[in-house]
Formats: C-alpha cells, sequence, structure tokens
C-alpha cells in the first residue's frame, strides 16, 4: 500500500489505517496485530514510522506492546473503556441478527430543546439514521451533536458507529446517562419504522466528556415487538 505524504504525517495515517481495522474488528480483540516488518512492508514506510503509529494507538488505549510477544489489541471500540456493558448492537449481531443502519439525513437545527441548548447554544446537527434487525425497521435515532464539530462529508461515515466518529473527530467520552419512558413517535417516525401510532419504549442518551459538558444527545425509538432492549454486562 503506497501513502501519499500530501495527506499528511505518514505516521498518522498508518495509525488510522490501523485504527480502522480494529474498529471494524479485522484485528479482533486479544489478537496480535501483524508484526512491525510485516507493517512496514506492507505500507512501504520505516520502522520508526510504524513504531510511532503503534506508539500513538498504545497511547489511546486501542494496543499494548510488549517484549517477545508482539503488540496486542486492548479495545476494539473507541467508548470500549467506559463501561463494562456490552452495547446492544454487539449483542444483537451476536445473537446472529443481521443489523442495518441506513441515514436518514443530517441537518442543522435550532436549540429549541433544553437538552440541545446545553450542547452549544448555537444550534446542533442533527444526524437521524434507522437500524433494521433482519430486514425489519427496528429502532429510529436522531442524535443531536453541537454545530462547532467538522462534520465529514461522506454521507457512509455515519452508517457506522457515531461515536467513534466523533472520537476521531476529538471527542472524548468519559460518562453516558441513559433515561427511559414510553412515549408515541411522531407519525413520520412511526412510518419509517412501519407501524400504527402507539406507545413505543424511548431512550434517551446524555453524553459528556471529561470536562461534564454535554457533547452528544439522543432520542431513540425500538420496536420491542420485534426484539426485547437488553442490557447486557460483562462482569
Amino acid at each position: 500500500m503506497k501513502l501519499n505524504l500530501r495527506q499528511g504525517s505518514l505516521y498518522l495515517q498508518v495509525k488510522e489505517i490501523l485504527k480502522e481495522r480494529i474498529i471494524n474488528g479485522q484485528y479482533p480483540k486479544n489478537s496480535l496485530i501483524p508484526s512491525e516488518p510485516e507493517l512496514e512492508k506492507e505500507f512501504e514506510v520505516s520502522k520508526i514510522t510504524i513504531r510511532r503509529a503503534v506508539e500513538q494507538l498504545a497511547q489511546e488505549g486501542y494496543v499494548e506492546k510488549k517484549s517477545g510477544i508482539g503488540t496486542t489489541v486492548l479495545a476494539n471500540q473507541a467508548v470500549s473503556k467506559l463501561s463494562k456493558g456490552q452495547r446492544f448492537s454487539e449483542y444483537l449481531i451476536g445473537e446472529g441478527h443481521q443489523l442495518g443502519k441506513k441515514l436518514i439525513e443530517v441537518e442543522k437545527v435550532d436549540a429549541i430543546l433544553p437538552a440541545i441548548h446545553d450542547l452549544a447554544g448555537e444550534g446542533a446537527y442533527c444526524v437521524e439514521r434507522l437500524y433494521t434487525l433482519d430486514d425489519k425497521p427496528y429502532i429510529h435515532f436522531r442524535h443531536y451533536i453541537p454545530s462547532s464539530i467538522s462534520l465529514p462529508n461522506d454521507p457512509n461515515v455515519f452508517v457506522n458507529s457515531l461515536y467513534d466518529m466523533l472520537y476521531q473527530e476529538g471527542i472524548r467520552f468519559f460518562r453516558f446517562k441513559d433515561e427511559f419512558s414510553v412515549a408515541i413517535p411522531e407519525p413520520a417516525v412511526a412510518e419509517m419504522l412501519e407501524m400504527e401510532l402507539q406507545p413505543l419504549l424511548q431512550r434517551e442518551r446524555f453524553s459528556y466528556d471529561e470536562r461534564d459538558r454535554l457533547v452528544e444527545y439522543s432520542v431513540a425509538y425500538y420496536r420491542t415487538d420485534i426484539h426485547k432492549y437488553i442490557v447486557n454486562f460483562n462482569v
């Protein structure tokens, strides 16, 4: 693989490629990433470049390098160190379900809700997405993030983990607060979920950084008639 200096420092390019492979599962948790000589050959760069890239990954908590063993993947999610709780999407996939993600739209919204106002005060971006479970509409999401964040131009980025994308944009998550209730979604949401207007499980999530600032707020509606919402904790 030939890297281009015009796209930035070579070691940073290597780091981002390796990080993407870790997050996408190409290098599973607790597995060893390729050796330095293998990476040197693949990326056509020096040993120093590879070592700097791996050091950066280690500082971010993704890998651990041990002499005589190699470099082991410690974490395969950008927010994995924040909780012992398994992600609901990971649980569904582990059960053998097919989980699909579709971006509906990304738009700038005014700070009309108290939670959105807490994000920045100058409005926010709303990222609207729809999850499918075994090809059936299952979860409707609206994520609100500060308008000060530079969002990628590629819409395909938003069908992957939004938290991983925000992490790469410099957002560091410290804690989450989830609130659950039962509510009737607006007609447009019910239509996307392919169901009549009726009460659904609603989850509100408040995501805070290390300075306890709200950096993401989301509202989700779940079709629990298709699958219950499950919190699976690892001891």
